[in-house]
């Protein structure tokens, strides 16, 4: 942990984008236990909770796009205030669906705070390489990554226990100061410079969003490993937009714990990431490229079987238990994989890499918290996680057949330039 310390101590930056995003995600973490809560209570629905997930992540698939390219053209960091000012805004205006009668205002306010969302989140990975040398990156990603784990430990647990004490609509003024103050920390880093790669090379004086978004696309396709991870984040979406119906449904139908035994449910869950988080930045370290697909298949079997055993666990202790061992498996898995990215990424394309992929795994999860939603009016809570749980082994089992076909040879290390970049991913004449 040496290097952890040294890179907050050193890196001035970096240990302001961390700070940012400490506060910001235990406010989002304080907003999810508060809207979920407040809609199982007014209804005990999972069609509900379903249907608050969907409102979510449509917005964000939207988003993802439109928030690639202006990442890719325009000051990344500029565009990270922006989207924190916005939310800030849209958080405060949950509390007043504290007092208005049903769970409509749910559904538009959580649309809104989720598409201005990416342009946060994907911003913050494709900045990392221009804050952290290369010697950091790892040790950066791997930090960047753990506490967005630790902050789910925190922000569930103390979001859950505000929300049943207090009430919500504490939780959502406390999101809405963490964005105001992730805006100011953000707004003091120095070393993102202001930034027009496709005007600067591909002598673009127009935005053309959706020409640009494919130019993304086809430099995805056109590297292997890319490509690979991306299809593995879809994978773990297929069961992943499943767990996070669940999740509410286990802690309040299938334990009866209400708020409180969601806000445990999501606190294991992050305390089960913390702890892949730090093995995940330990194997990056010592494994080599053959290494880290080995890990990676290892990783994905255990974090599917695990989900399988959290479903079918009669007592709550032991559900959490399970549930923190199937986040182990994914928290290394993501480690790992973000660190390849960063490294094997033509910076001209990092914002609308990170983008797509996270609109792709929203897009999955979109149908895979739709089906669960329908499927938990007919089928028990423990029926549903089961078949999310044998997806995530159907994922590693995937990823272990592309790996001993050779179809994930080793990227060069260092990114190419980006007309390079720009040439390859070219549809062929």
């Amino acid at each position: 942990m040496r290097d952890v310390a040294a890179l907050l101590r050193h890196n001035a930056d970096y240990r302001r984008l961390w700070l940012a995003q400490v506060v910001s995600e235990l406010g989002d973490y304080f907003n999810n236990v508060a809207v979920f809560a407040l809609a199982m209570e007014r209804t005990g629905s999972g069609l509900v909770a379903s249907g608050v997930m969907l409102a979510r992540a449509i917005p964000a698939v939207a988003a993802g796009p439109v928030a690639g390219v202006l990442l890719d053209r325009f000051d990344r960091k500029r565009i990270m205030v922006a989207s924190d000012l916005v939310r800030a805004v849209v958080a405060a205006a949950f509390v007043s669906a504290v007092a208005a009668p049903g769970t409509w205002l749910l559904y538009p306010l959580s649309a809104a705070l989720m598409f201005a969302s990416p342009f946060f989140t994907s911003g913050r990975n494709a900045i990392l390489p221009d804050i952290a040398s290369t010697r950091e990156l790892h040790t950066a990603n791997s930090l960047t990554q753990t506490t967005s784990w630790a902050t789910i430990t925190a922000g569930a647990m103390l979001g859950g226990l505000t929300a049943a004490e207090l009430g919500y609509a504490w939780a959502f003024w406390f999101n809405a100061a963490s964005f105001l103050v992730s805006a100011l920390l953000v707004a003091r880093i120095r070393s993102c410079r202001e930034r027009f790669p496709l005007r600067a090379h591909a002598g673009v004086s127009v935005l053309r969003p959706w020409s640009e978004y494919r130019d993304g696309l086809r430099y995805i396709r056109s590297v292997p490993l890319l490509l690979g991870i991306t299809l593995l984040h879809v994978g773990w979406a297929a069961g992943g937009g499943a767990a996070q119906i669940l999740f509410a449904l286990f802690g309040d139908r299938v334990f009866g714990r209400g708020a409180a035994g969601i806000g445990l449910i999501w606190g294991f869950a992050g305390l089960g990431l913390l702890v892949g988080g730090v093995l995940g930045y330990t194997a990056g370290k010592r494994a080599g490229y053959r290494g880290y697909k080995r890990v990676v298949t290892l990783a994905y079997l255990t974090h599917g079987a695990t989900y399988v055993a959290f479903s079918l666990a009669q007592a709550f202790p032991a559900a959490l238990f399970w549930i923190a061992l199937s986040r182990v498996g994914m928290a290394v898995c993501s480690v790992l994989n973000y660190t390849q990215l960063l490294r094997h990424t033509a910076d001209a394309f990092r914002g609308r890499v990170f983008a797509t992929m996270e609109s792709a795994r929203w897009a999955v999860m979109m149908l895979s918290m739709a089906a669960a939603g329908l499927a938990s009016e007919y089928y028990s809570p423990r029926a549903i996680g089961v078949v999310a749980g044998l997806l995530g082994c159907l994922t590693a089992f995937a990823w272990a057949w592309a790996d001993w076909r050779g179809k994930l040879p080793e990227p060069d290390e260092t990114p190419v330039p980006f007309e390079e970049a720009r040439l390859a991913a070219e549809p062929p004449a």
